[in-house]
């Protein structure tokens, strides 16, 4: 391979050093120039400008193009979580919904309790129905009162609306109420406006059958069924339905309380009845103290 002749490469070296200088020179120019506040002089500015820029606009189109990019998808992640955020807020909103319409319920019925119409000389002891123990032929609910306060058997207990039922066995802090419902349940009522005597009698359906009836013909549905206070059990006007006919013909009470939803209660003090002396076996909780005759009976292994 030949070698370069040594003037072809000072000749070489004097062209560079001479194109470096004079590259350096105009950029001096230039500047100098772009500096200048000049008409002409911007108006040259101007010109390169309108020529050069859109080229760039097009060179700089992808990274442009990027940039929207990553801002839109910045953009979705803060919609991602705010959409997020509005969902969580949303579930806890229906949650406070649900919460505020039971506390509503809870408190329209214990406005109702609160509101109920009673004789004045009754005085009462407020309940809570407590998860039913009883048999499934039994139609009764569980209260958290006893003995301990004072609960004796055969006394009335009403919801805010009418007449439940009456205490059928009592524990040391719990009693049983037995439903108007129950085929053990025979009340003596007054039909009103007539004045119809009656006994409603339970036969395990929602509306109790009206038995020996003085004069059906004197009464109409929606009739007012009231206690009546005969035998001496249950305080008199205390409101127990209306009168209604089944398909049948039959008339039954359409029971003012409002079974679907007893939670609190209220058992009447009734010191002048007549004192219940079988109360019937129907506390059967192991941890409630057992009557007199559930005590014989286990004692007697039946």
């Amino acid at each position: 391979m030949a070698r370069p002749n040594p003037k072809e490469m000072d000749t070489l070296a004097s062209f560079r050093y001479l194109a470096t200088g004079l590259i350096v020179f105009l950029l001096l120019v230039l500047f100098l120039a772009w500096r200048l506040d000049n008409p002409r002089v911007e108006k040259l500015r101007a010109e390169v400008i309108d020529t050069i820029l859109p080229k760039f606009e097009w060179v700089m189109a992808p990274v442009t193009g990027l940039i929207r990019i990553a801002q839109d998808f910045r953009s979705y992640q803060s919609l991602y979580e705010q959409n997020q955020e509005l969902r969580r807020e949303l579930q806890q909103m229906k949650s406070w919904k649900e919460a505020a319409l039971q506390l509503e319920q809870e408190n329209a019925r214990l406005l109702d309790l609160n509101n109920l119409q009673l004789d004045p000389k009754l005085t009462h002891i407020s309940s809570i129905v407590l998860a039913d123990s009883g048999s499934p032929f039994r139609q009764s609910v569980l209260v958290n009162v006893g003995r301990q306060d004072g609960i004796q058997d055969g006394w009335a207990a009403m919801d805010g609306l009418g007449l439940v039922g009456r205490i059928s066995g009592v524990g040391s802090r719990t009693a049983r109420i037995l439903l108007l419902t129950d085929t053990a349940s025979i009340i003596p009522a007054t039909i009103q406006p007539s004045g119809q005597q009656a006994l409603i009698a339970g036969d395990n359906t929602i509306a109790p059958t009206v038995e020996f009836l003085e004069n059906s013909d004197l009464v109409r549905p929606g009739d007012r069924v009231e206690t009546s206070g005969s035998g001496g059990v249950f305080p008199p006007n205390l409101l127990v339905g209306r009168i209604a006919l089944d398909p049948s013909g039959r008339l039954r009470v359409r029971l003012a309380a409002d079974y679907e939803r007893l939670e609190f209660l209220r058992v009447l003090r009734n010191f002048g009845t007549e004192t219940i002396d079988n109360p019937g076996n129907l506390i059967i909780n192991k941890n409630l103290d057992l009557l007199p005759d559930e005590q014989s009976n286990l004692a007697n292994g039946t």
